[in-house]
């Protein structure tokens, strides 16, 4: 039930992510001794009740870590995962299981994602199982049959396997498996980046109806900047697991203060968002570092058309743009650190 407005309840945030780090081993022969991957650095967020946030970046500056992390299924190396206020990366046993009900995630290839031996009843009813949802077994065939019709797949569909369904079916049946447990929030990691596009439209149309109807938050995780844009309603930056910029999805994508986010808005191709159209060109040069040995200062400086001396100097911290907008750049003008005293 949702708390009454006025309520502590309403008030606070469904998910407080705050100073999340993750870091991996490095493996194999190039591993030294004490090496790590800094897949994601110092990361602070929320996700509010009914929310769409999205988490933008290029391949490898942490989007889908940072989902991993929020489910468990990798392990924070630092910082906290808050749901509701509960820990989530103290969670064990019953409350992680708890925990794992009320976020469920869909991935980029949901045929991956599922075992092919199991039919699409067995598979969508997998939550139900594992949460004990269901009584008998008629009342669990009947939990499957309405979220095959909630995600628009006939229940006659419920007996086949995954490898005979298409690409946008197996997308459907993947969404319905994620909502069996009625979840608070739904993680999307590029969850239609796979997909033809007319499937895309239709995927995108159906996850903004369920989340509608079901008052659902979402953390949505792409690489397409006019989809995130379109099903978002603020956006977070990424680049080498830091955070360059955060706010309003109008906002950032119509007008970015990082030059991270410029760049990225300018590759997109012209006749898409308008915001692709009105951004200055910004022409990055040179390769993404490694996240072994991230620069220091801000991480993003080695590509920087903006980048001085003082960038290699200290992290920057993120400075207020406008409202409800933050970017991470010492080379933002008129702005002042989040919280300072003369901050409006």
């Amino acid at each position: 039930m949702s708390a009454a407005p006025g309520d502590d309840a309403a008030e606070l945030p469904l998910l407080q992510i705050r100073g999340l780090q993750v870091h991996f081993p490095v493996r194999g022969s190039a591993r030294r001794s004490g090496e790590v991957v800094h897949a994601v650095q110092d990361l602070s967020f929320e996700v509010r009740r009914g929310e769409t946030l999205g988490l933008v970046g290029e391949s490898g500056s942490g989007k889908s870590t940072v989902g991993n992390a929020l489910i468990r299924l990798v392990r924070p190396t630092a910082g906290t995962i808050l749901l509701d206020g509960q820990d989530v990366t103290a969670a064990r046993g019953p409350a992680l299981r708890e925990i794992r009900r009320r976020i469920a995630m869909v991935f980029q290839d949901p045929f991956a994602s599922v075992d092919p031996r199991r039919p699409i009843r067995d598979t969508v009813a997998e939550p139900l199982d594992v949460h004990r949802l269901t009584a008998t077994r008629a009342e669990r065939n009947r939990r499957v049959t309405e979220l095959l019709d909630m995600v628009g797949l006939r229940s006659t569909l419920a007996d086949r396997y995954p490898h005979e369904l298409s690409g946008g079916q197996r997308q459907r049946m993947a969404i319905a498996r994620a909502l069996a447990a009625k979840p608070d929030l739904v993680i999307l990691d590029e969850a239609t980046a796979s997909l033809d596009v007319s499937v895309q439209a239709q995927i995108l149309n159906l996850v903004s109806e369920l989340q509608a109807e079901l008052g659902l938050a979402c953390l949505f995780i792409g690489h397409d900047l006019a989809v995130v844009e379109h099903m978002s309603d603020r956006i977070i930056v990424l680049y080498l697991g830091r955070q360059m910029e955060v706010g309003d999805a109008a906002a950032v994508f119509g007008s970015p203060a990082h030059p991270c986010t410029r760049a990225l808005v300018a590759a997109v191709p012209p006749d898409e968002p308008r915001a692709a159209r009105d951004a200055p060109a910004a022409v990055l040069s040179g390769e993404v570092p490694s996240p072994i040995s991230p620069p220091s200062g801000c991480v993003f400086r080695t590509r920087c058309p903006l980048a001085i001396e003082q960038c290699a100097d200290a992290i920057p911290p993120a400075v207020s743009v406008a409202r409800d907008h933050r970017a991470a750049c010492i080379r933002v003008p008129a702005a002042e650190p989040v919280g300072s005293a003369s901050s409006g």
